[in-house]
């Protein structure tokens, strides 16, 4: 389904007005988004969303009917090829904007969403391997690779590897070698075939221009790439044999920079999106990275919490940390001249949803209806009149794992405090609160590893929620800032597009004039913040009791036996 419109303010359309425009593209867990937006100064023509026929696959493949194992999740590339043919010329007709005034389009994406393909980009879920699990993207969510991302944290340090403390002393599950070496010691057969090992965002491109490139940011935050270099062969081999030569073999590629050209617009792309043939294209991006742009948060110290299903934590810092827990830091891994930091939260939206899906008894869902509201905007009314503390509950945000600060995904959610006159509201805002919490610990990490947080914004969906802003203003004892677009990611790509097509000098500058924040738009109440700040020590005495793994481990691998079983 794709659907078309221009934004709220727009007040005419253009036509021969001599302005210059940019597409940015942005590919999200479920659907693929494009933006219009003029180069002067930011402005948003027209936007289209195109949902994925395929959503996330974690059942049972397409076609075969395959039955997926616990914690797999994976995507179909022709779901991110439609957003191309379909969200793109959508926005530009919406827009008004004539195609021979676009002058750039880039991309950004969900990461590490990654794919094995042939040596001419074709995935390897379309071709005969299409029956074999391990040939189709991973999305981020693909949380079955922990056990090698276990190996590969233990054996970096019993070998002293520099690397590993840029990424907060452990690699995740969701990134690149984990997932990869899963491929090779699970279907030896499909790693054989995997010519290329790419990240979608870079994929993406591939499509775009008829060529292959690798970007920084990528390469730094899920690819392991510090100083110049990846893990060493030597390293390699010592995980596995067979997988001495991955890097060389299969991911090693020349960088670049955020904001640069990679290529040209070709034929068959043109012919998808409507646009020109040879316009200028950026090198791919990570959706959260790509936001700080948009959100004018490129500067040092003001951390971006871009807040969708899951979240991702950004900030800049001129100063080289190495932060216990931290997902990466990598130099200009956001903006050229600064060190970008990265931490996150594997699910925050995805949990909200997950209450209205699993809690919500028939006679709310019959009030929601009465009173014209979803069943979102119902629990949030019915939390927001309690007191803080009122429903004596405390939730650990954990349904989709730990990203930051405990790096493991195996970890799972917990909720203290249950009676029997608990509320579906009372759960609700517990969840709001917990992901708050979460958050909490991340700012807590980051400025006890010396880089500061001057200002807290917030981009995504979840930004329109007035209870979840208020909660984490009053959480985090600091304002909260909002970013001004709806679509956040695809703003900061068409940002990118237009340093990329030479319509701005650099992406710094490009932010000055295209972003946009409002700040302090939530600020902390003293009482409130005050009684948070107990909850929160009751919240670290869970984090830190059941953070270390055990008994949720025991329960996970109870649980994925009985199913293997069944």
């Amino acid at each position: 389904m794709t659907s078309a419109s221009p934004p709220a303010a727009s007040a005419s359309h253009p036509s021969d007005d001599g302005e210059r425009y940019t597409v940015g593209v942005d590919f999200g867990t479920l659907s693929g988004r494009a933006v219009v937006v003029r180069v002067r100064d930011g402005e948003e023509l027209a936007s289209a969303v195109h949902t994925y026929t395929h959503g996330v696959i974690d059942r049972q493949l397409p076609g075969s009917g395959t039955r997926l194992p616990p914690d797999w999740a994976l995507q179909h590339p022709e779901d991110w090829r439609d957003v191309l043919r379909r969200a793109v010329p959508a926005a530009v007709a919406a827009s008004g904007v004539r195609p021979d005034a676009v002058i750039g389009i880039a991309t950004d994406f969900t990461a590490c969403t990654v794919l094995p393909t042939l040596a001419d980009g074709t995935p390897l879920a379309q071709t005969p391997l299409a029956d074999r699990p391990h040939a189709w993207p991973k999305l981020w969510k693909h949380h079955a690779a922990q056990p090698q991302a276990d190996r590969i944290n233990a054996l970096a340090h019993a070998r002293g590897e520099k690397w590993i403390g840029r990424y907060g002393g452990r690699i995740s599950a969701e990134w690149q070698f984990a997932k990869a070496l899963q491929v090779l010691e699970e279907d030896p057969e499909v790693y054989d075939a995997c010519a290329r090992w790419i990240e979608a965002a870079d994929w993406i491109v591939w499509q775009l221009t008829g060529s292959e490139s690798r970007n920084t940011c990528t390469a730094g935050y899920k690819g392991i790439h510090q100083d110049g270099g990846y893990p060493g062969e030597e390293y390699l081999a010592a995980l596995n044999p067979r997988f001495a030569d991955f890097v060389r073999t299969r991911l090693d590629f020349p960088l670049s920079p955020l904001g640069s050209r990679v290529g040209s617009l070709s034929a068959e792309a043109a012919a998808w999106t409507g646009l020109r043939p040879g316009i200028a294209v950026a090198a791919g991006n990570v959706d959260a990275h790509v936001t700080a742009a948009a959100a004018q948060a490129v500067e040092d110290g003001r951390l971006l919490a871009i807040m969708g299903t899951s979240t991702c934590h950004v900030v800049n810092a001129p100063v080289l940390a190495e932060i216990p827990g931290i997902c990466g830091v990598v130099n200009g891994g956001i903006v050229e001249g600064a060190y970008g930091y990265e931490a996150g939260q594997s699910a925050v939206g995805d949990i909200f949803a997950w209450v209205l899906d699993q809690g919500v008894p028939q006679e709310y869902r019959d009030e929601a209806e009465a009173r014209g509201e979803d069943l979102h905007a119902l629990l949030t009314r019915k939390a927001a009149g309690q007191p803080v503390g009122g429903h004596g509950l405390i939730a650990l945000d954990w349904l989709n794992g730990n990203r930051s600060v405990l790096v493991d995904h195996h970890l799972s959610g917990v909720i203290a405090g249950l009676t029997l006159a608990t509320r579906p509201e009372d759960v609700y805002r517990a969840m709001l609160e917990a992901t708050a919490y979460g958050t909490r610990v991340i700012v807590e990490a980051l400025e006890s590893g010396g880089v500061p947080v001057h200002e807290f914004i917030v981009a995504g969906g979840l930004a329109r929620n007035e209870l979840l802003m208020q909660i984490y203003a009053d959480v985090l004892r600091r304002p909260v800032s909002l970013a001004v677009s709806a679509q956040g990611p695809a703003l900061g790509s068409a940002v990118h597009a237009a340093v990329a097509a030479g319509a701005h000098p650099d992406v710094r500058a490009a932010t000055a004039a295209m972003g946009r924040r409002r700040r302090a738009v939530y600020v902390p109440d003293p009482s409130r913040a005050d009684a948070y700040d107990a909850l929160f020590t009751l919240y670290r005495q869970l984090h830190d009791h059941f953070g270390p793994g055990e008994l949720l481990h025991r329960l996970r691998g109870i649980r994925n036996t009985a199913l293997a079983a069944n």
